[in-house]
């Protein structure tokens, strides 16, 4: 019979609980960031607030564990994301939104309406 939990389980046991629990974080985003609705379609090819966009070549696209995802594990969902773009017109880093993150409504989804806001990194706020 045996009387201890091995190391293996309890690390994986530790790994949900600390996966389920990082979920409601709210991550640092960057200035850059812009919310907006994507749909992967065929790598790389995506819909940005319903508009033809590309993933750009190294694009990274977070869950909302934080944990990276492959572009084809959500393909046809509609997902709240930030995003940033490169110099190209590309996007490059794309974080699916936690609930947490989506709490935090105001948010800008165009750059004009980022430069006009004025942005808190601290506390990850955008006023108007």
């Amino acid at each position: 019979m045996y009387r201890c939990v091995s190391p293996l389980l309890a690390a994986f046991a530790a790994g949900v609980v600390s996966i389920s629990a990082q979920a409601q974080v709210h991550r640092p985003f960057p200035v850059q960031a812009l919310r907006g609705e994507l749909v992967v379609l065929q790598t790389p090819d995506v819909a940005l607030n319903g508009r033809p966009a590309k993933l750009a070549p190294g694009a990274r696209l977070r869950g909302d564990t934080n944990l990276l995802l492959q572009p084809a594990a959500v393909a046809g969902q509609k997902l709240i994301v930030h995003y940033t773009v490169d110099p190209n017109g590309l996007l490059m880093d794309v974080w699916v939104l936690n609930p947490a993150e989506l709490a935090n409504k105001v948010w800008p989804r165009t750059p004009q309406e980022a430069a006009a806001w004025s942005f808190d990194q601290a506390s990850q706020i955008w006023t108007r």
